[in-house]
């Protein structure tokens, strides 16, 4: 029943959700922010846009967490990564970087783990690639300068994810 469920509000929202890649102006000429509209918007960014993302999102931490619908480490990481989310709501900022995936499989990914924040669409992996990584997933927490502050490659515990974010606040 709740898998009949999930696939039907997935089919309703990949009919009627957004599909641009980047915020643009409003009418009034005035950007609006990179950062996108609902958890479940996925536009695809390239490493340009994300990091024009990051460099707008300064000001405040930001934990960054690259993952693809189809890994399962990212399987594994993402009931604690929500728990954290939540926990550190209005505080630090979370963002996902979705790879190597569609849109689709994802938008089921972020409801079944019920994910709090968004994530961005990266279809060739580039930003992973660009930020000098290989595979996934790679947790990475910025300061509120937007310096790298920690990074984690592979799967990230809680406890750990919230001593480390505890550090930048």
């Amino acid at each position: 029943m709740r898998a009949f469920f999930l696939s039907s509000v997935l089919v309703l929202l990949l009919a009627c959700g957004p599909t641009q890649s980047a915020a643009p102006p409003d009418r009034r000429g005035e950007t609006r922010s990179l950062l996108p509209e609902g958890r479940l918007h996925l536009p695809e960014f390239g490493p340009e846009e994300f990091q024009a993302l990051l460099r707008e999102l300064r000001g405040r931490p930001v934990v960054v967490n690259i993952w693809g619908s189809w890994c399962p480490p990212c399987q594994v990481e993402a009931p604690e990564l929500a728990k954290v989310a939540r926990e550190f709501e209005g505080r630090v900022q979370f963002v996902g970087v979705d790879i190597l995936d569609s849109r689709g499989s994802a938008r089921t990914f972020i409801l079944i783990h019920d994910w709090p924040y968004p994530s961005v669409f990266d279809p060739d992996g580039e930003i992973r690639d660009r930020l000098g990584y290989v595979g996934q997933p790679v947790t990475v927490v910025y300061d509120s300068a937007g310096e790298v502050a920690f990074e984690w490659p592979g799967i990230i515990t809680e406890d750990l994810l919230r001593e480390e974010i505890d550090k930048v606040l």
